[in-house]
């Protein structure tokens, strides 16, 4: 049996959630590798709907649950987390829930920073969370982070903070913001050290115990492809490498351990905030797209812009994602079309290229070239077998496994986690 990682083939918010909770069943651990609070995870169970945004998805069928050091932790955005979910009756336990005790710590000052930073940034703006997802990661690389094992070390914080509030403290002088409370900043760690640490183990060997035991891990990663930071649409992406590849490093697992790699891709494509989007269509069918896809961001709320499948681009993420299978979700939002277009090349002053290039003045300039195939007005919502689709449906995803060079072995059909075809299974492989 395979282990398997789940990652998003396009801009996020491709509906990781609920293939990760559905494939959570046969898992017997699920690790978070990479990102953190700004990602957004819906599960719909029954007549439950559970937001997640730091938690993997498996704690919610009570599935061993892994937070893993290649993600940056906000511990009271962790705690408010935890909090909601018990309050709808899921309850993580330090049985159900590990956190690597190397995971570095967003604190109060990266919030600042990022807020900082895009409100200072006018036509520049990244569009992002504001979360400190980014200047966290910033001092993690720039060794000056706070780690969860810092929690039981309070006392000895003097020298990090020194580095900490050297580098802090210009920043915000720019901004015109007084220098960091270092008395405050610790009595709220201290605040917060007993309900975090519980949790904190060393989860690079519970990893590897797991995986000379033979059980089932699944990967689940953040954001999207085109949203990493080394081969997203650059400068807006996020902070983390969110390819398969960062499973490995993110939770303490040797690359070998990354087994069957799916890739989630929605069967039109959405982007939420600032950055290129050859496909978006502000019109009336972009229109429909977003209202009948609920399209929304489960972190920010934020409106999310609806365009045509873009074949381009999920071709370029299966072949950097590492990507061995695709879940198309969301194909009911197309129901009742009289056509679908598919965007297969880019047209680049004059001429047509088959990838999405790397400059932001060149991604600017591309106009997508289409292909258009004939819709269906039967209903897929709910199907569950490839019998229930309608013709133009099937042949709809067979086009689209043809030009992104990738099979399809999942298919959502609703939020409903029972609303799946299943065409090849992540875990046998």
């Amino acid at each position: 049996m395979a282990n398997v990682a789940v990652i998003g083939a396009q801009w996020g918010d491709e509906g990781k959630g609920k293939i990760v909770d559905w494939l959570a069943e046969r898992a017997d651990v699920v690790v978070r590798f990479q990102g953190g609070h700004n990602a957004g995870h819906t599960l719909v169970v029954g007549e439950s709907v559970y937001k997640l945004s730091l938690l993997p998805s498996g704690i919610v069928r009570g599935t061993p649950s892994v937070i893993g050091n290649g993600v940056v932790l906000d511990p009271w955005a962790l705690r408010a987390e935890i909090e909601r979910l018990a309050a709808q009756g899921v309850v993580a336990t330090p049985e159900t829930l590990r956190i690597a005790d190397n995971c570095a710590l967003i604190l109060p000052f990266h919030r600042d920073l990022d807020a900082l930073r895009e409100d200072a940034s006018g036509a520049g703006k990244i569009g992002t969370t504001r979360r400190g997802i980014g200047p966290a990661y910033e001092d993690k690389v720039g060794r000056r982070a706070l780690r969860v094992c810092d929690l039981a070390h309070l006392d000895d914080l003097g020298p990090q903070l020194d580095r900490l509030t050297a580098h802090h403290d210009a920043l915000r002088a720019g901004f015109g913001e007084a220098p960091i409370d270092r008395d405050a900043l610790v009595a709220e760690l201290r605040a917060i050290a007993g309900f975090v640490l519980p949790f904190a183990k060393p989860v690079w060997r519970d990893l590897n115990l797991a995986k000379e035991a033979g059980k089932r891990i699944l990967f689940e990663g953040a954001q999207g492809v085109l949203l990493d930071i080394d081969h997203g649409t650059y400068p807006f992406v996020t902070s983390s490498n969110t390819i398969a590849g960062t499973a490995a490093g993110g939770s303490g697992l040797g690359p070998a351990a990354v087994g069957f790699v799916l890739g989630i891709a929605k069967a039109y494509t959405t982007r939420v905030g600032s950055g290129p989007f050859p496909t978006e269509l502000e019109d009336a069918v972009g229109e429909r797209l977003g209202t009948r896809g609920h399209e929304f961001g489960t972190v920010t709320g934020r409106k999310r812009r609806c365009g045509w499948f873009d074949a381009v681009l999920v071709r370029q993420s299966a072949a950097v994602g590492g990507i061995t299978g695709i879940a198309l979700t969301k194909i009911d939002v197309l129901d009742g079309m009289d056509e679908v277009r598919i965007c297969t090349g880019y047209r680049l002053r004059g001429d047509v290229i088959d990838y999405f290039p790397a400059h932001a003045a060149e991604q600017a300039l591309v106009e997508p070239v289409y292909e258009t195939v004939e819709g269906w007005h039967e209903s897929t919502a709910g199907a569950r077998s490839w019998a229930e689709l309608p013709a133009q449906a099937i042949k709809y995803i067979r086009r689209i496994e043809e030009l992104i060079r990738c099979p399809v072995a999942l298919v959502s059909t609703s939020p409903e986690r029972a609303d799946t075809i299943l065409v090849r299974d992540p875990f046998a492989d």
